[in-house]
């Protein structure tokens, strides 16, 4: 069984559907840690009422990105972390955690990759008037977004569709992918073919 960390800022919606994954037997994995930079994210919420450790951070205590990655280690060290989740989380992995994960740190991102990295993907689409967005899985490397491709999904972006139906789709196949994508991941413990 797999010791994941998620790293999350925000709902914490992706880490929901994980933890339910691992719960209902569909992923051979335990969620040894949440790791937030958001004191009153509702993902820490999320992650009490499951029982389940949390790391909070405030980027704006440590003087640089390395030094508060320094922390985190140790936190994911303590717990025998195995592999790294990010789901919603809107910090670039520095070399800190790269050096220590190498290949063993998968990204979800609402958008077809390498359309609209970065923040506000859902915005970026709607703003260029695209007819296909959807959903990227990808392995983390030291750029935005620009990690190993591992999965995708489209969604068709209708006529009268808004920010909050887009969302709502892409939330809808996040849910279902990233749990199938993590099983696909680690049972093969190796993901040297997408570099």
């Amino acid at each position: 069984m797999t010791r994941l960390a998620v790293f999350a800022s925000g709902s914490g919606t992706n880490f929901q559907s994980i933890a339910e994954a691992i719960h209902t037997g569909k992923l051979d994995a335990s969620i040894a840690l949440v790791v937030c930079d958001k004191k009153d994210a509702i993902v820490l919420q999320r992650a009490q009422k499951l029982g389940i450790d949390t790391f909070v951070f405030q980027a704006s205590d440590f003087p640089s990105k390395a030094s508060y990655e320094k922390v985190i280690l140790d936190e994911l060290k303590s717990r025998d972390v195995e592999f790294l989740v990010l789901a919603g989380y809107m910090r670039l992995v520095g070399d800190t955690l790269l050096q220590e994960y190498p290949g063993k740190i998968v990204n979800i991102h609402p958008s077809l990759l390498p359309s609209f990295p970065g923040k506000d993907a859902i915005g970026q689409a709607l703003q260029a008037s695209v007819k296909v967005t959807g959903v990227t899985i990808h392995l983390v490397d030291d750029g935005m977004d620009t990690g190993p491709i591992i999965a995708q999904e489209a969604i068709v972006i209708e006529k009268d569709d808004n920010r909050e139906t887009v969302t709502k789709a892409i939330q809808t196949v996040e849910h279902r992918l990233y749990p199938q994508t993590l099983k696909n991941i680690l049972e093969r413990q190796n993901v040297s073919e997408y570099h």
